[in-house]
């Protein structure tokens, strides 16, 4: 698990330096001037400290969970197209600056809980469940203050939403190429 994760919580560190993370903030007037690299990059930079920590530890806590699973190329690939889809999507929402792995984080654990299901493991609908329960608290009361309070920042549950739904779409797409690639063989 380490060497899954490794290369990913230096680059979280890395992205935490000034310099850096000015440059790689999803910032929307940046990214409308075609900044595009913003899309991806600010899902991987923090309000603060507290804000790493607990993203960091989050994505610890998926890796254990699912190591089962994942390899270093599968989670890559996940985090990249849920940054980009998340990052993308992110331009039809209000938000003008953004940072931080949560909306990511969302998409993962639902497109994990989807492929617990397509496993026929129980645990896979009690994420699901309690993924879209917290989305939908979250949208109805918003976030909670402590949260507030320890990133330092409004919590961006936008981002939670569109990351949960591009853990989703990834889940779609991948059963809608399985499928076509499955009437395309030969008989």
């Amino acid at each position: 698990m380490l060497k899954l994760l490794f290369p990913i919580l230096v680059m979280l560190g890395f992205a935490q330096l000034t310099p850096v993370s000015d440059f790689f903030t999803w910032d929307r007037n940046l990214i409308l001037q075609g900044e595009v690299w913003r899309l991806i990059t600010g899902n991987f930079t923090h309000t603060n400290l507290a804000h790493l920590i607990m993203n960091a530890a989050a994505l610890m806590v998926f890796c254990f969970i699912f190591k089962d699973i994942l390899n270093p190329k599968k989670l890559w690939g996940l985090l990249l197209s849920i940054s980009l889809m998340t990052g993308g999507l992110l331009l039809l929402s209000p938000i003008q600056s953004y940072v931080g792995l949560s909306g990511v984080l969302h998409g993962l654990f639902i497109w994990a809980a989807i492929e617990d299901i397509k496993q026929q493991r129980s645990t896979g609908w009690l994420l699901l469940v309690g993924v879209v329960a917290k989305i939908a608290w979250e949208q109805y009361f918003g976030a909670s203050a402590s949260t507030i309070s320890l990133i330092n920042a409004n919590v961006a549950i936008e981002a939670h939403l569109i990351g949960a739904c591009c853990g989703a779409i990834l889940q779609l797409l991948y059963y809608f190429y399985t499928l076509s690639t499955a009437s395309d063989a030969p008989k």
